[in-house]
Formats: structure tokens, C-alpha cells, sequence
């Protein structure tokens, strides 16, 4: 015993003769998560996108951090004033604070999005697993469902069913919004989940799950879901600021929100035929959709970059 251990703790020839201790040269390996990550610590458009997604949420979830006067506080005395110290974007046409209605809008177009892109999520991920794992026929069927709902145009089919489901006057659109956006805008991650389960089913390991008695549901819960999740989720981000530019542009048409909401997709339909008198109102919520929504793009986009073997 001691002659083996003696052997085990010495230092190890190596091919020229040179001895080298068993662990020197060799470092730890690293999963596919921490080689992201080392990238994107390094990667400055990750930063600035992370920033201002999070300066957005806080500005959805704590809008009274970023201002003190009441966005629904309106004076037609006010109607188009200048920037002051209490209102810093001016006044409106109602005599609205820009800059209060500007933030407390962000809350209605990020739940929104939200809550749009979990539904997309969940039912792309069922669709895109169930196609991807069982195969055949299941396959084959729910790819044509998929080819058939990418068929339609998805502002039209928006718009049909977003006036559908508020049909109601006193309704404020909220909920008729989300599930429109949530129901036509899952197949682009259910075909990503799908491409996903199909290469991570075929791998060893699944393999070997298999062999030890482990059932279809464990296998893709367990095993297949974790290696093949992260395409899916940079898809999701993205998503996110794609349905805030789509709840902002059903709005501006009319079939958004409504009534007393507040949102920047309203603050743009509204202030459109008064910018010939004052730009300030228009120019500023279509400033914050801008950058949230290439917030959202820009961090799903690095995302998938540093998760990309094929950049490295």
C-alpha cells in the first residue's frame, strides 16, 4: 500500500524526461455557462444593454423613484409648455407632464411583454419538446401547425384578434393584448426548442439515462431540457422587446390599449397630430420605446453570441 501511494503522490515523468507534478498544467474544466460568461463580462454591448433593461424594470416596478408629480394630473392651462423644473419634457396637449406619463407608461407596455412572452414561452416550449423528442408523426404534425400560424401576417392576425377579444368599450385592452401577443408569437422558440431537443437527444448521455430505466418525461425534464434550453432563452429575450414595440404599435393603430391607460404606444397616437406645434410630447415616448426595445435586442443578441460555440 504505502509502495502505491508513494507511486500515486510522486511526480510524473513526462515523455522528455522532465518530471512534473500530476497536477500542474492542468486546470479545472469549464461548462459552456462559464465560457459565456467570460465573455460576456468582457463584452461592453452586454453591459450597456443589461443597464438599460434594468433601469427599465425598476422604471415598470418603482415609478416613483424617477418622478414626483402625478401622471394624471392634467391642466389645459399647461397645454404645451416648455420643459420647467417640474415637468422636465414639458407639457402636452392636455396639459400632462411628458416626462411623468413617459415613465409611469413604461409599467403597461413591460407587463405587457411580460406577460406575452410567457405564454409564447410555455407553449413553445411544449410544442418545440413534444416535436423534437417523440419524433414521426408528432413531428410532423406539430411542424405543419407551426408552418401554418408562421403563414399568417402577424400585425394583421394581431389585429383581428386584439379587437376581438376587447370588444368591450369600458374594457382597457390589457389582458386582450397579452393573450394576443402571447398566442401568435411562439413559433419562432418552439422551432429553436424543437432544433434544440433533436441534437441533445441524440448525445451520450441521454443515452445512457435511457438505459438506466429513465421515462420519457424525465429524460426531457432532467436531462435534455437544461443543455437544450439556452437558444430558447435568447430567443425569449429577444422576444421581449419585440412584443413591446408590437403592444406600442397596436395601440398607435387603435386596437391596443384604451381609455385611461397610460403607455407610450398611447402617448405617441396622441401627441402625432400636434407635432407640428410641439414635438417634446411625441419625441420623448417614442425615445424610451426606442431604446427599450434595442435594450432587449441587444441583450438577447449577446447572449446568443457568447452561448454560440461557432463565434468562439
Amino acid at each position: 500500500m504505502s509502495n502505491i501511494e508513494s507511486v500515486t503522490q510522486a511526480e510524473v515523468p513526462t515523455a522528455a524526461g522532465v518530471p512534473v507534478s500530476p497536477d500542474s498544467g492542468h486546470e479545472k474544466p469549464r461548462s459552456l455557462t462559464g465560457d459565456a460568461w467570460d465573455d460576456l463580462r468582457r463584452n461592453w454591448i452586454f453591459w450597456t444593454a443589461a443597464v438599460l433593461v434594468v433601469l427599465v424594470v425598476l422604471m415598470s416596478a418603482f415609478p416613483g423613484l424617477f418622478m414626483s408629480s402625478d401622471p394624471e394630473a392634467c391642466a389645459l392651462a399647461r397645454q404645451h409648455r416648455g420643459p420647467s423644473g417640474n415637468a422636465f419634457f414639458g407639457y402636452d396637449f392636455q396639459g400632462c407632464d411628458v416626462y411623468a406619463r413617459t415613465v409611469y407608461g413604461a409599467r403597461n407596455s413591460v407587463l405587457i411583454s411580460l406577460i406575452a412572452t410567457t405564454i409564447a414561452g410555455l407553449i413553445g416550449l411544449i410544442v418545440g419538446m413534444a416535436a423534437g423528442y417523440f419524433g414521426g408523426w408528432v413531428d410532423a404534425l406539430l411542424a405543419r401547425g407551426i408552418d401554418i400560424v408562421l403563414g399568417i401576417p402577424t400585425l394583421l392576425a394581431a389585429i383581428v384578434l386584439a379587437r376581438r377579444l376587447s370588444s368591450d368599450p369600458n374594457d382597457s385592452g390589457f389582458w386582450a393584448v397579452a393573450l394576443t401577443l402571447g398566442f401568435i408569437t411562439w413559433t419562432t422558440g418552439a422551432r429553436i426548442m424543437r432544433s434544440s431537443v433533436i441534437s441533445a437527444k441524440n448525445q451520450d448521455y441521454v443515452a445512457a439515462a435511457r438505459m438506466l430505466g429513465a421515462g420519457p418525461g424525465r429524460l426531457m425534464i432532467r436531462h435534455i431540457l437544461p443543455n437544450a434550453a439556452a437558444p430558447f432563452v435568447v430567443v425569449l429575450t429577444i422576444l421581449l422587446g419585440v412584443n413591446i414595440a408590437t403592444e406600442a404599435t397596436l395601440t398607435f393603430l387603435g386596437v391596443g390599449l384604451k381609455g385611461d391607460a397610460i403607455s407610450w404606444g398611447i402617448a405617441i397616437s396622441e401627441s402625432a397630430p400636434y407635432v407640428t406645434e410641439t414635438a417634446r410630447p411625441l419625441v420623448w415616448p417614442s425615445v424610451f420605446l426606442a431604446l427599450t426595445v434595442l435594450a432587449f435586442i441587444m441583450l438577447g443578441d449577446a447572449i446568443r453570441d457568447a452561448f454560440d460555440p461557432r463565434l468562439r
